[in-house]
């Protein structure tokens, strides 16, 4: 039996990886790319040949490109943005509210004024107290103590640990999956007692957390979308 693909990737600069989706409900084949966070899907009925869903590919690359590039584009947060909160898609809603609050797939923000600071600001607090539960859970099970925790808006790296024990995060990983801030906390904690990445620290890691790989490759396939949010007034 053939084993079906979940996932190619198409070449090119850049590279844009296509995942599969088979679907006994679909008719023809069709190709998303999702405004959120400009995955690509490719859906396919049940009897689709292989070599016929590539030249499908293939023939639509520009317009593809085309797609992906403007959903990658910086995205200003106002009303009415779908902007991910620990994974999940909210649209931002301005109403009479005292300050921001996730309800249900809404998120509701004070009509007074640019939306942006105020989300940002609480994204901070939101990430401030996950990474703090986090980093102590780690911690303790490690038997190192950090010295510090700061929160920053970087784009080279997602968090660092100082020789001195200080940490840093950047507060976006409040839009990621639970289980990616996890992992970078879990990351980070990991270096208290290997300050590199040789074989040493990754069991270390894999000691603190098992199954580590899948957020850790989610961040690298996916995170750099979580910058595309501009919260500036």
């Amino acid at each position: 039996m053939t084993t079906r693909p979940t996932l190619t990737v198409l070449p090119g600069t850049p590279p844009i990886p296509v995942q599969w989706r088979w679907s006994g409900r679909a008719r023809r084949l069709s190709l998303r790319v999702s405004r959120l966070d400009g995955r690509v899907t490719l859906t396919l009925p049940p009897r689709v040949a292989h070599a016929a869903a590539e030249a499908f590919l293939n023939a639509r690359e520009d317009w593809l490109r085309a797609a992906v590039a403007e959903a990658h584009a910086p995205c200003p947060v106002v009303a009415g943005t779908l902007l991910p909160v620990a994974g999940q898609p909210l649209q931002v809603i301005a109403a009479a509210a005292r300050g921001v609050l996730a309800q249900g797939d809404r998120l509701l923000v004070p009509d007074r004024g640019p939306p942006g600071p105020r989300i940002a600001a609480w994204l901070k607090l939101q990430a401030r107290d996950r990474l703090a539960v986090e980093v102590a859970s780690f911690a303790e099970r490690l038997g190192r103590e950090p010295r510090s925790l700061r929160l920053r808006d970087t784009r080279s790296r997602w968090g660092s640990c100082s020789s001195a024990g200080d940490l840093m995060f950047s507060w976006r990983l409040a839009m990621a999956p639970p289980e990616v801030l996890s992992y970078v906390a879990a990351h980070e904690v990991a270096h208290l007692a290997e300050m590199n990445h040789a074989p040493a620290y990754w069991r270390t890691l894999a000691g603190l957390m098992p199954g580590y790989e899948g957020p850790r490759q989610w961040l690298r396939r996916e995170g750099t979308w979580l910058h595309r949010f501009r919260f500036s007034d």
